[in-house]
């Protein structure tokens, strides 16, 4: 390597990493100011769904999509321990070679009767689950269309299929429909919605935006994974509170929020849906979920279908952290609770950074959410509620919030 050049760049060529310039210099810049690096937490120990030692301290945790507590969930916890006993750590196989125990189909009928769809396919993780449909039913010379503000895992998959991507501006409905209708006749078509966006905890016009979609001939993919255990009367999510969930070809979901594990899944009435399996790259090529995680988040499935005094408290804490957080002075992301996301919008990624410290500090801990992650480059202290908090967490934390915040001055003393 010449000695004038860069660590990673020989003979001139461009520094692979130069791309992270501006992102290293942000990172940089925070942990110079004195902050704690709010991007590596370690959790020492979990105590519950609610609370863990972070830097030796007892505190609440208010940024975990935990949403309906079951990861400490006994017989929950019980499944999981039985299945790694009986069939080992791992599968280290695909699901169409070696990778299919009796637990990878027992999680599939529970989420069949979960939805009463015909089909169910699960992945390794969420992420995978939107990257493998997505991609394969949308291919060259089709068209995507869908909300600006979609996850990276629903942008991934977009461009791993090579589809046409047309988005339109966050939940604006007349925008989508003009898109659909800008596409060539004869087009294969994908509508790809969210029902609630996880950066704002904002909910989708699902009813409007599906009827758009099929008056203009597209199929509808509908990710759930922030609104499935808790939105609906069943816990089926937006699609089901809405009442259009027969008019979904897809929805999309994970293990990893209100089930309380990892994986992720699509069901499907679609009656070719079951020839996913040989042709869904994300799926063929990536090896199963251990029995451990299928069992556990089986038992959590069918647990859920029972969760309705769950739902109802995890609303009345929703309610309760939105109006007394507003009543502070706070601002946040949406006018009234819409989900089990409350988003605080921060003046900067500074006093942002400098807030979820003073939160910590207080033992409290939420997610430090910033560009480009967030929509419209905002900086947002994510808060996400869970069905086992109490209601004397939920006034511990305003007070937590309130001391924060008048610390930081992002409300006044």
């Amino acid at each position: 390597m010449q000695p004038d050049q860069p660590d990673g760049a020989v003979g001139g060529d461009r520094d692979l990493f130069s791309k992270f310039d501006d992102i290293i210099a942000m990172r940089e810049g925070l942990l110079a100011s004195g902050v704690e690096d709010p991007f590596s937490l370690v959790m020492e120990k979990v105590l519950s769904p609610t609370r863990a030692i972070c830097n030796g301290r007892d505190t609440i945790l208010l940024g975990t999509y935990n949403y309906m507590g079951m990861t400490f969930d006994p017989d929950v916890v019980a499944a999981g321990q039985k299945a790694l006993a009986d069939y080992g750590a791992g599968t280290t196989g695909s699901r169409v070679l070696n990778g299919t125990y009796q637990g990878h189909k027992e999680v599939e009928e529970a989420l069949r009767e979960f939805y009463d769809m015909d089909h169910a396919m699960v992945f390794s993780t969420g992420y995978q689950a939107n990257l493998g449909i997505i991609s394969t039913i949308a291919g060259k010379g089709d068209y995507i269309v869908l909300d600006i503000d979609s996850h990276a895992s629903i942008w991934d998959g977009c461009a791993l299929g090579n589809a046409e991507v047309v988005p339109f501006k966050h939940n604006d409905i007349e925008a989508m429909e003009k898109r659909l209708k800008r596409i060539p006749e004869g087009a294969g078509k994908l509508v790809v919605l969210e029902g609630v966006y996880s950066m704002l905890g904002d909910v989708a016009p699902l009813a409007e935006m599906v009827k758009v979609a099929k008056d203009n001939g597209a199929m509808v993919l509908v990710d759930e994974a922030h609104s499935m255990g808790f939105i609906g009367e069943h816990g089926r999510g937006v699609c089901e509170a809405a009442g259009i969930i027969d008019q979904c070809d897809f929805i999309i979901g994970t293990f990893s929020k209100s089930v309380g594990t990892v994986g992720g899944f699509c069901v499907s009435n679609h009656p070719k849906f079951e020839i996913m399996r040989l042709v869904c790259r994300p799926y063929v090529f990536t090896a199963s979920l251990p029995p451990s995680v299928v069992a556990t988040a089986a038992t959590s499935i069918r647990k859920l279908m029972h969760g309705g005094d769950k739902r109802a408290h995890l609303w009345e804490n929703s309610k309760r952290l939105h109006l007394g957080l507003t009543d502070l002075g706070f601002k946040l992301g949406t006018d009234a609770p819409q989900s089990a996301i409350v988003a605080v919008i921060m003046p900067d990624l500074e006093r942002g950074a400098a807030m979820w410290e003073a939160l910590l500090k207080e033992g409290l801990y939420v997610n430090l959410a910033r560009p480009p992650a967030t929509p419209a480059n905002m900086t947002l202290l994510r808060c996400s509620l869970c069905a086992e908090h109490s209601a004397e967490q939920v006034e511990t934390i305003l007070g937590m919030f309130e001391r924060a915040g008048k610390a930081v001055g992002i409300i006044e003393s």
